[in-house]
Formats: structure tokens, sequence, C-alpha cells
């Protein structure tokens, strides 16, 4: 898919009122909602532990991955269909986007992928994958290997996966830390994805070390994930939108306001597309391009990275 249509028409296509946020992957827990305007919460840390941000509070870097998978199990069965309610389905032509310009499945002569989505919960990118494979590049022996940190995001892959007729040889759902990866070995996986999820990690750097690390040499890092809105004003917009009715259409539709009150937080916090980028490099991938494609005004981006073959 051409980059015009998804990186402004998009937008355009559906009307800015529509278009303000999408909620694909993850929400978490966060207390008591923070204000677009509020300063972030300062907690109390009395120990040495290291600490990390959880939306916009502060917490000990050892409790962040379990209150994320806390959520995740609370989430599992209706995030989906908050997504399509909340991006009124845009979120579906970004992934799509992002398979078809990663372009999944053997070459003429060569041999099927082995392919790693982190965070891959549900299988919603893992099965645009193979659907990809097959009817694109005719290839039936390309296999996906979801992993994810929450056992209930996992069940819901491997449900939809069989109510869905795909081959259980070329998918499978495996527990993981995305940080560690530790069944997985070196120099393994053609092509690592990540949709949504990598924000939620609790050192992203060791994250992008272990994608650098299982990686084969050429093989491809790719991310999608939310990121900065420009110009300012459409920003100043979208944030108003995203703090103001986010929460409260959690609310409604999956009776979850304080998750998707971390939504919000979680992407506020996230670094801007160029900071990414250069982190993607300095964990040892060679950025392709400028390192990323904006999609819809920079409400998401695409980062795709390279691990050289030397």
């Amino acid at each position: 898919m051409a980059t015009r249509p998804l990186s402004r028409c998009v937008f355009s296509a559906a009307s800015s009122k529509h278009l303000r946020s999408v909620v694909p992957r993850v929400a978490a827990f966060h207390s008591t909602p923070v204000g677009l305007n509020s300063s972030p919460p300062k907690d109390d840390q009395s120990s040495s532990e290291p600490v990390t941000h959880f939306g916009f509070q502060t917490v000990k870097e050892s409790l962040k991955a379990s209150k994320v998978a806390e959520v995740f199990s609370s989430v599992a069965s209706s995030y989906d269909t908050m997504n399509d309610v909340m991006s009124f389905g845009i979120h579906r032509l970004w992934k799509d986007h992002f398979v078809r310009s990663l372009d999944p499945g053997r070459r003429p002569g060569g041999q099927p992928m082995s392919i790693l989505d982190v965070a891959g919960g549900t299988g919603d990118i893992a099965f645009r994958m193979l659907d990809h494979s097959e009817k694109v590049n005719s290839d039936r022996e390309t296999t996906v290997l979801c992993a994810d940190i929450n056992a209930d995001m996992l069940k819901e892959g491997e449900k939809r996966a069989i109510q869905n007729g795909y081959d259980s040889n070329r998918i499978s759902f495996r527990a993981e830390n995305a940080e560690t990866l530790e069944s997985i070995p070196d120099n393994s996986i053609d092509l690592y994805t990540i949709s949504f999820g990598i924000r939620n990690v609790t050192r992203i750097p060791m994250a992008l070390k272990s994608a650098h690390r299982v990686l084969k040499p050429g093989g491809v890092f790719a991310c999608l994930e939310f990121s900065k809105v420009s110009p300012a004003p459409l920003d100043a917009i979208y944030q108003q939108y995203s703090f103001s009715v986010i929460p409260l259409m959690g609310q409604l539709v999956a009776g979850d306001r304080d998750s998707y009150q971390y939504l919000v937080e979680s992407i506020k916090r996230f670094p801007s597309q160029t900071e990414f980028a250069r982190m993607i490099k300095d964990a040892g991938l060679v950025n392709v391009g400028k390192g990323y494609e904006e999609l819809t005004f920079g409400v998401a981006s695409i980062w795709k990275g390279v691990k050289p073959l030397d």
C-alpha cells in the first residue's frame, strides 16, 4: 500500500472530529484519572530500586510488568471492539499498510520466513502476516510465533486462530517477556514485528537489544506505534480529545475507564519519532530511510531497522 493514502489522506477520509485517536493495543491500570493539563503525580520513592513511568505515575521497575499484565487480563476479550469503536476502523488500515509494507512471505528461490510478533496477543498482526504470505507470495510455509507477556491475551489469540481455521503448524503462541525473549535463539528470526506494544515495555532499550539478538543478519525489525501529532494546532485538538473522550468511551464500551486513561498517558510519554528511531539505531540496527513513516499526521508511525550482515 502506498504511503500517500495513509500518511495524510486517511485523515481527510474521516472527518477531523472522528480521527483523534485509536486504541489498538494495550491498556493498563491508573488509579486516578489525570487531566490533560494536570502535572504527573510524583509518587514517594523511599527505596533505591530503579523507577520508571506507568502512564503519568512513577512506579518501581519491578512492578510495571505485572501492572501491564494485570490490565491485559482485564481487557483481553473486549479491547478489539473498543479499537473499532474509537478509531472508526482506522487502526485496521494502519495494520494492513504495516503488513503490506513488509511484504512477508518466501521470495522466489528463497526459504520460508520465520516471523516473531512480539506483544502479539490476540493474533491481529500474525493473521495478516499469514494471509499476505499465502495470498500475495503463494507461501504456505512461512510461520509466525506470537509472543506476549500475558497468558489471557495469548488464549484469546489461540481461540481466534482455531475459529478462523489457521494451520497450527504455521502459527503458535508463547508467553515471553519482550525484554529478554529467553526461549528465542540468537540469529533465528527473519522478521520481528511489534504493534502498539513497545511503549508498555519497562525497559525499551533492552527490548530493542533482544530484537537485535534474535534477528538473523539482514533481518528486519518493524514497529507500529502511536507517535507525536503535527502540526501543533492539530495536536492540541488531538490531546484534548484523547484525555477528554477516550477514558469516557473506555468506561462506556469496555467498563474500564482507568485502563484507557493509562492509554493516553502512555502515548504522551512515548518518545518522538526521531527519538525512537535513534533508540533503534543505538540497539545496533540500521534505520530504513529516515527511520520512520508517519501515518495520519503522526497519530501513529512505523519504524523499521535492519540487522547488519556483518
